[in-house]
């Protein structure tokens, strides 16, 4: 997710951020994705993990923000 962040910050266009921010909620969502399912198969305790899917969820509505301010921008 950072890395797709970092690239995003040193495009070219709205469109390349636009891109690789919407990249960066697809990794988000796939490491809360993973961290369900080790909650799931009971490898580790929801609540260990909570702070950490909390904090992911977090960092989604930012660049869910982030994505929605570029867009409207363009129009």
């Amino acid at each position: 997710m950072g890395a797709h962040c970092r690239e995003g910050y040193r495009a070219r266009s709205d469109a390349e951020i636009i891109s690789k921010l919407e990249g960066a909620l697809q990794e988000l969502d796939e490491t809360l994705y993973w961290l369900e399912l080790v909650v799931g198969s009971e490898i580790v305790t929801a609540r260990r993990l909570q702070p950490l899917m909390n904090e992911a969820n977090e960092i989604i509505a930012i660049i869910v923000s982030s994505v929605k301010t570029i867009k409207s921008r363009r129009r």
